[in-house]
């Protein structure tokens, strides 16, 4: 029987870098799951150059359990890596390789487990997603969601298998970004009154945001199971100005909202925008009436917190043996998911500490405990 070290030695060894196809390795897992009589679909993005996989096993009908994991990983560019990424160093108890933890481990145990559930009498279904484009804004999963959408056998909980080293999981923060274009006046610095300085605008913008941001951080806000335990605002990305001696016609800045699963980020953009058409385009446009204020959303992911007396909460409990619940700073799949109709929990093998980094690794043993924790599932739903 393969194991899920010799899975996860086949998954890291494709290239799934965001900005590349994850065809190959959908194309391997097809394969692999056909092979034991399972029928797999695809649902590709507009340009077929990359697919979520979706399959199911067990009888027929409502519920069941989903296991779900994205197939991408983050860039190495510009990392220092004593290993190859994309091979599978092992070195004292530890699987070097990008992806390992965040989270090709977890999809090699969910792909190792399956002839296990297959020799078991399963009583509810089980459902397997693997989805792209997950580290650039949870992309990708939202065509599977919207096939799930149209069906009526759509499973009862979503186990996500974010690294959280085997920890049970109810929650993170949502997620906003958007980019703001500020479309100023240029003329020489010398006569600086009669243009319309962009950078200064969109400082104006991001002072708003800094208030906004103090304002979210008041104590009476303050959500305890989140680190931190407020939602947050930050300004991450500016560009603007040519030179000293031209007042500058263009600067552009992209902020980002990360959100409290009570609260709305687009309450912060909007109140943004509502400042910017209705305090400062009006001072711009009365020096030059061609300057504008632009927003454009460029990523967003709602937040996720489950109840800790949901079934999900509870078959998470049985699996881990914890009901110390917790909550992690990273988004998820998770809160699409839960807005989908299906609770979710995370739980999955390694820490996201090693996540993103050189030298990207995941323990042996955790891949040994989440083998167990996945056996223990297959006989929960029998």
């Amino acid at each position: 029987m393969i194991t899920s070290r010799t899975l996860l030695e086949k998954l890291v060894a494709f290239d799934t870098t965001s900005r590349e196809s994850n065809l190959a390795l959908i194309d391997f897992v097809w394969r692999y799951l056909g092979d034991l009589g399972v029928s797999c679909e695809l649902i590709h993005n507009d340009e077929r150059s990359k697919a979520n996989l979706y399959a199911r096993l067990g009888p027929s009908g409502k519920g069941g359990v989903m296991l779900s994991g994205h197939s991408d990983v983050v860039p190495v560019d510009g990392q220092r890596w004593s290993v190859p990424p994309f091979a599978l160093t092992e070195r004292d108890g530890k699987l070097y390789g990008r992806g390992t933890a965040d989270m090709k481990g977890f999809i090699a145990c969910m792909l190792a487990a399956v002839p296990y559930f297959l020799s078991q009498p399963l009583t509810q279904p089980l459902h397997l997603a693997i989805s792209y484009d997950e580290e650039v804004g949870c992309l990708g999963v939202r065509s599977l969601l919207e096939a799930l959408a149209q069906r009526p056998d759509k499973p009862d909980i979503c186990l996500i298998g974010e690294p959280t080293e085997l920890q049970p999981v109810l929650g993170h923060k949502g997620k906003l970004g958007v980019r703001c274009e500020v479309q100023g006046a240029a003329c020489h610095s010398a006569y600086a009154p009669q243009g319309v300085n962009a950078i200064e605008y969109a400082a104006k913008l991001i002072h708003r945001l800094t208030l906004m941001s103090e304002q979210l951080a008041a104590p009476e806000r303050q959500d305890a199971r989140f680190d931190p335990p407020f939602t947050t605002v930050q300004t991450g990305v500016i560009q603007g100005g040519r030179a000293l001696n031209i007042v500058p016609a263009e600067c552009t800045f992209d902020y980002e909202v990360r959100t409290l699963p009570q609260d709305d980020a687009q309450q912060v953009a909007d109140e943004l925008a509502h400042y910017a058409q209705h305090e400062l385009v009006p001072q711009m446009q009365g020096i030059n009436k061609d300057t504008a204020i632009r927003f454009t959303a460029i990523s967003g992911y709602p937040g996720l917190y489950t109840a800790t007396d949901s079934p999900a909460a509870q078959l998470l409990t049985y699996l881990t043996g914890s009901d110390a619940f917790s909550t992690v700073a990273f988004g998820t799949e998770g809160g699409l998911f839960d807005q989908a109709g299906i609770p979710s929990v995370v739980c999955g093998p390694g820490s996201m500490a090693q996540g993103h980094k050189p030298d990207e690794f995941i323990s042996i043993a955790q891949l040994d405990a989440c083998d167990a924790m996945l056996r223990r599932l297959a006989e929960w739903m029998c």
